[in-house]
């Protein structure tokens, strides 16, 4: 009978150590040494297998599971940690000032965010498994009470402003907003069905963000899921300015179109705030009565206009007979905003292509080719429905266009420092996707509003840390946990001594942990 070690694949696609026996072309599974996720841990167990199969070919005896004579005992794996990715996520933990917050539990729901986004109740699973002693799930349900009660967000969002302030990002503030939906049939006064745009008829809930220019989160804010976008901003801004005490403090808040109504931008202003959104295409033609009528729609790549925009529809504030146009301020154009329209000749290819395209079923529609829904370019008359020319060659001469809306005076933001400004929107876009897909804020499966706004603020949490790590390494969140996730710190005991093994490090865990000043040992 000859004994030896057999690794074979597991459907997991660990690899899994084993010592068999072969008697008489058959093999017979003697022990089942341990599965390896990684390099280090199976030069482990392989070691720990010879050293098991020597003894046993020595004693003829397989199993020394207990401790002989000598009291050495068996050769075991203690423990097994990912090191790095640990003090990792621990280092931007207390830079960031949250250790302030002493609740065990609450740092591991948010690591697991980071890790790997699962449930609660999948939470110790994930920590355990990079070599953390997880919580009961009744310990990380009493830390989204204690979140509620003690406020925690309230801290965590402090230690933000105080970072996002360090770091000058806080002269220009992003927002821009979001739906969460439920896994939940009945709508009660929070969870409500509402706009969505993936025409989900679940209950939802609407959340707010509001960002530095880098992305860095400063305030999160949900609200009834059938609240209108238009009317959260100015809510979060207050909400933002009496957390940090600083109402009258000179910031600029950039949002997009959809947050464009009379009523909010009359009330940012009011708020002693300057803001930059974007303007809807329709507006062109009566802010840019003057081009056209002095000019046409004739433009060249990359021109910008600078002009005035009514604050009120029924205003008129362009006079056509005036081929200069209007420079803005507060005090001569008290019935105005300040309009910048830029033509692209990169985007007016872009938007003939949508107009074609919707031009072709327009007439498709009226042909009687496609079935009749809402198309536009399609006018319906008492004699049927024809395609409406004036719409499509309006919608033409407005093609490349793109508008913005401020009340920060040309004296003090020239109108390209206007559009650089409205384009860093893309941050708050980023972070709301890394929100939804790497730290994957829903479906959510709460219900009481307490467990709701606990939930956002472990996100919010965990937002924060992942845009300073990817800040001061210059590495995605999802690549930092691929890299360093594997690298595993092991410790095993071996004819009754304790040994601790490591990984080596590939040249981006280096890279990274340079990058944060953890050099690798």
């Amino acid at each position: 009978m000859a004994a030896y070690i057999r690794k074979v694949r597991t459907a997991s696609g660990a690899t899994a150590v084993q010592i068999a026996v072969k008697q008489g072309g058959r093999r017979t599974i003697v022990e089942h040494v341990g599965s390896a996720h990684t390099d280090s841990e199976l030069a482990a167990l392989m070691q720990l297998a010879r050293s098991k199969l020597h003894a046993g070919q020595e004693e003829l005896d397989l199993g020394l599971d207990v401790p002989g004579d000598s009291g050495k005992g068996p050769s075991l794996i203690t423990a097994k940690r990912s090191r790095w990715l640990i003090d990792v996520v621990e280092t931007a933990w207390r830079r960031l000032g949250f250790d302030g917050i002493d609740d065990d539990a609450f740092f591991q729901l948010v690591l697991a965010r980071l890790v790997e986004p699962t449930s609660m109740s999948d939470t110790a699973r994930v920590v355990g498994e990079i070599g953390l002693d997880p919580a009961h799930r009744n310990t990380y349900a009493n830390a989204l009470k204690r979140c509620a009660a003690r406020d925690y967000r309230d801290h965590i969002g402090t230690r933000c402003f105080e970072h996002a302030a360090a770091t000058g990002g806080l002269s220009l503030v992003l927002y821009d907003v979001t739906t969460l939906y439920f896994e939940a049939e009945k709508e009660d006064d929070l969870r409500k069905v509402g706009y969505s745009k993936e025409r989900r008829v679940d209950p939802q809930i609407v959340v707010g963000l509001l960002v530095d220019r880098t992305g860095f989160p400063l305030e999160i804010g949900c609200f009834e899921g059938n609240k209108a976008e238009t009317h959260t901003i100015v809510p979060m801004i207050r909400q933002f300015q009496a957390r940090h005490d600083i109402a009258g403090v000179e910031m600029v808040v950039a949002a997009d179109a959809g947050m464009l109504s009379a009523g909010n931008l009359t009330d940012l202003d009011d708020a002693g705030l300057k803001f930059i959104v974007g303007s809807r295409v329709t507006k062109a033609p009566a802010d840019l009565a003057n081009h056209f009528h002095w000019n046409g729609d004739v433009f060249v790549d990359g021109q910008i206009i600078d002009t005035v925009t009514p604050r009120h529809a029924k205003s008129t504030v362009n006079n056509v007979r005036k081929r200069t146009e209007p420079v803005w301020d507060a005090a001569g154009h008290p019935k105005s905003w300040r309009a910048v329209w830029q033509y692209s000749k990169r985007r007016a290819v872009r938007d003939n292509q949508t107009l074609n395209a919707q031009e072709t079923r327009a007439r498709e529609v009226v042909d009687g080719g496609k079935p009749p829904k809402a198309t536009r370019f399609v006018k319906t008359t008492t004699n049927g429905r024809i395609v409406d020319e004036v719409s499509i060659e309006r919608a033409r001469s407005l093609v490349g266009l793109k508008g913005y809306v401020t009340n920060v005076p040309a004296a003090l933001m020239t109108p390209g420092e206007v559009i650089d400004k409205y384009h860093d929107l893309w941050h708050v876009e980023q972070s709301f996707r890394m929100s939804k897909t790497d730290l994957r804020a829903r479906p959510m499966f709460h219900h009481a509003r307490d467990a709701i706004e606990a939930h956002l603020t472990v996100v919010f949490t965990a937002l924060a840390v992942a845009r300073y790590l990817q800040a001061e390494t210059g590495t995605s969140l999802r690549s930092l946990v691929r890299t360093l996730r594997p690298l595993q710190e092991i410790t095993m005991t071996i004819a009754g001594h304790s040994h601790t093994a490591t990984d080596p490090l590939d040249p981006d865990a280096i890279r990274i942990l340079t990058a944060l000043g953890l050099p690798p040992r």
